[in-house]
């Protein structure tokens, strides 16, 4: 009987050379947190000993307080070298061949670290964090040199994906066949997609105005005169959209005038329960002394995915505000926006409609009454004609990007005449 050897599987050819930088800050920062949780238990457990009153997470003092304070040293000290070494000899671990490690596996791996700790790495200039860019035919699109487009049109869409995802995720395979809101749109209306890939664990109003910039840059150097931009947005990406707009009306930007229609699909206009328990567990860790400092793992996620609570949309929406703080929903009222065509597609995993469906059960992640835009109070409830809004049963969240279902009611409400 003949041996088979199965074919060798080489994770490491997704791994490009500034990768190993990104890996070492990573560990630094971990060592670090981990330490500081380690410190605060150790002086909970000295206060009560003790007997002392006060915050259970104030630095140790004496003995103990030195070896952490050496331990953060070192470990300052350490992550700062090898970084500044790596930094120096990237060029050496780089190939002719990198681009090769541009592979769905790993850019599905760094999508979900941005969307869980982006902040953290565009703060501190990982080589992890994901720079905003405009992608057209699996490219990014370049201002100072943009590249031959024969194929381009006038009429542009531009589909936004949502948090801890990438623009590669609009595609999938289906029966052998690949299944694309994007190609479908293209050869049935004569759309030409263009895809944004971003850092999802920003805050929505930094990216909103990041977007709204790209935007205009797209109006200016797109080879044809863009007659018509179509926005197609899943998840946080609708959010992110609604920020784009209105700081770009603020600015006085061309873009706006292009901007025809918006398709959110599963947006939290309204915030997500997810974050909002989560965000409640944190509140519940922070007030017991043994469990205060465990607290720190519920503040490592995003300012993206604090921004979800609510469905924060503006800068004012958080800023000079602690955005791990329990508080109420107090953000500024951002109506849809106006001479545009918005639509909203919301799932629910639940066969027939319910309050059940509609106040919990939702697509698994967002509720029916927060994609369609609806609130308890009639001032931020967003104007969704009955015939601007979808219900999709039996379909989950991440299900939306590539539904067949889906895209036969975009072309429905996009075909003109039809809608």
């Amino acid at each position: 009987m003949t041996m088979t050897t199965p074919a060798s599987r080489n994770p490491l050819k997704h791994l490009r050379g500034s990768d190993i930088r990104g890996i070492v800050q990573l560990a630094t920062q971990a060592t670090a947190g981990v330490t500081h949780i380690v410190e605060g238990v150790h002086q909970s457990v000295l206060n009560t000993i003790s007997g002392a009153v006060g915050p259970a997470l104030q630095p140790t003092r004496g003995i103990t307080g030195l070896v952490y304070r050496s331990i953060h040293l070192g470990t300052r000290l350490v992550g700062k070298s090898v970084d500044t070494l790596l930094a120096r000899l990237q060029m050496l671990f780089e190939s002719a061949d990198d681009s090769d490690a541009e592979t769905p596996q790993r850019e599905a791996i760094l999508a979900a670290l941005n969307g869980v700790m982006g902040d953290r790495l565009a703060a501190s200039k990982n080589p992890f964090s994901i720079p905003m860019a405009l992608r057209y035919k699996g490219a990014a699109l370049n201002w100072q040199s943009m590249p031959p487009m024969p194929g381009a049109t006038g009429k542009v869409l531009l589909l936004i994906h949502g948090l801890c995802m990438n623009d590669r995720q609009w595609h999938t395979q289906r029966l052998g066949q690949v299944a694309s809101h994007g190609d479908a749109l293209h050869s049935t209306l004569g759309y030409s997609p263009v895809y944004l890939r971003y850092n999802s664990g920003l805050h929505t109003a930094q990216n909103g105005r990041e977007l709204s910039a790209q935007l205009e840059q797209l109006v200016t150097h797109w080879p044809t005169q863009i007659e018509e931009l179509t926005v197609v947005a899943h998840s946080m990406g609708g959010l992110l959209a609604r920020s784009a707009f209105h700081y770009a009306k603020q600015e006085g930007l061309c873009w706006p005038n292009r901007l025809k229609n918006i398709v959110f699909l599963g947006t939290p206009h309204h915030g997500a329960p997810l974050e909002r328990v989560g965000n409640w567990l944190e509140a519940l860790l922070g007030s017991m002394p043994y469990t205060a400092p465990f607290a720190r793992l519920g503040q490592m996620r995003s300012a993206g995915i604090t921004d979800l609570r609510y469905g924060h949309v503006l800068d004012e929406d958080w800023h000079g505000q602690h955005r791990f703080h329990r508080k109420a929903d107090n953000r500024q009222v951002v109506s849809l926006p106006a001479g545009v065509s918005c639509y909203t597609v919301a799932a629910t995993t639940a066969a027939t409609r319910s309050l059940l469906a509609e106040r919990l059960i939702g697509d698994g992640l967002v509720p029916l009454h927060s994609a369609l835009g609806k609130h308890d109070d009639a001032e931020r409830s967003l104007a969704f004609s009955r015939a601007s809004q979808w219900i999709a049963y039996r379909m989950n969240h991440l299900q939306l990007l590539t539904d067949p279902e889906v895209t036969r009611q975009m072309l429905r409400w996009l075909t003109p005449g039809q809608g």
